[in-house]
């Protein structure tokens, strides 16, 4: 009887340790907008072929325009323009137009630095790679929550569901 409550109290320990170690992994793979912004600047500076020192100063630059635009705080999505008064939807769009005039100028800030230390040809393309890296993670946020709409029913287009 002894026996049995050791083994059994030994199971139970590896299997504690197990998913301890199991939530532990799962908290590490997702990183933090700063280190996201951290490796997307990096990966940018390599595809424009930046030297160690001007890669750290993008990365650098580059961390501190994406904290500014955080900043701001997220985009207003808004409530449907049917449930919104006149009044109401006018105010929604002059607070768009407030949002964009400070993101074009926070943009125009971080420009005067980027062309310090880079081409304007390189800024260019530096804008292109992040709007394509924009893209891409709208994509892949898109992905999870229709495959929750769909009830999981991913890519199966127009054929008959019978």
């Amino acid at each position: 009887m002894k026996n049995m409550a050791k083994i059994w109290f030994t199971v139970l320990a590896l299997v504690a340790c197990s998913l301890t170690m199991t939530a532990q992994s799962d908290n590490n793979q997702r990183m933090s907008r700063e280190q996201l912004a951290e490796a997307q600047a990096k990966h940018i500076a390599n595809e424009l072929g930046l030297d160690e020192g001007t890669t750290k100063k993008y990365v650098e630059t580059f961390c501190d325009y994406q904290k500014e635009i955080w900043a701001l705080g997220p985009r207003e999505t808004g409530r449907k323009k049917t449930e919104m008064t006149d009044a109401e939807t006018d105010q929604e769009i002059q607070a768009r137009f407030e949002r964009s005039e400070k993101i074009l100028s926070i943009r125009q800030k971080y420009y005067k630095r980027y062309i310090k230390f880079l081409t304007p040809k390189q800024i260019d393309r530096a804008y292109k790679l992040e709007r394509e890296a924009m893209k891409r993670l709208a994509r892949h946020g898109n992905k999870g929550q229709r495959g929750k709409k769909d009830g999981g029913r991913r890519g199966q287009g127009k054929r008959n569901r019978n």
